[in-house]
């Protein structure tokens, strides 16, 4: 299962969602399309295994870094949740087509929420786990720091593949400054 899904992120990469087939991810992983099947019924669902890799993985660095002491203030973490986004969509194959399955579905993680609130609520368990702060005082300004943070970030990635630095800095001004009329308060 692990190679079809490392398959898939190297296809997306390659050749952007709407390229890639479930043949295409078996040749790739070396399986029979049948094999597949077993696993996936279609290349939605391989999609969806592999955003909620990637959303575990992003998960479980960012509790890694939210575990130093040197991490004594939230504008820490939210530079944190920056970096690693950054890094993970100019690193992680298909995750700069994919980010966190809303090219594909909006409610691809959960189908009850959409994908930035499933976001938001893990990152508000980290935030209020991290800086003992009450979960309620996080969730809407944390909803909304995402969503906004996406709109400017998918700007930056859209005039450079690296992110354009000017735009990068400016969507992280622009969280801590929202953020910072919200938290401080």
């Amino acid at each position: 299962m692990e190679r079809m899904l490392t398959a898939c992120a190297e296809l997306v990469s390659e050749l952007g969602y709407d390229g890639v087939t479930t043949t295409l991810i078996a040749e790739r992983a070396g399986v029979a399309v049948g094999s597949l099947y077993q696993f996936f019924p279609d290349k939605r669902a391989v999609v969806q295994e592999l955003t909620l890799r990637n959303l575990d993985s992003f998960l479980a660095e960012l509790s890694k870094r939210f575990a130093d002491p040197a991490m004594e203030h939230w504008w820490q973490a939210a530079d944190a949740v920056f970096d690693l986004y950054i890094s993970m969509h100019r690193t992680v194959p298909g995750f700069s087509s994919l980010h966190f399955g809303d090219v594909v579905d909006l409610r691809l993680l959960d189908g009850r929420k959409d994908n930035n609130m499933v976001l938001a609520e893990r990152l508000t368990v980290l935030f209020a786990n991290r800086f003992d702060l009450p979960p309620d005082r996080l969730r809407l300004p944390l909803a909304v720091a995402i969503e906004a943070a996406d709109a400017v970030l998918n700007l930056a990635f859209r005039e450079d593949p690296d992110g354009a630095p000017e735009i990068l800095a400016e969507a992280r001004a622009m969280v801590r400054g929202y953020l910072a009329t919200r938290l401080d308060a």
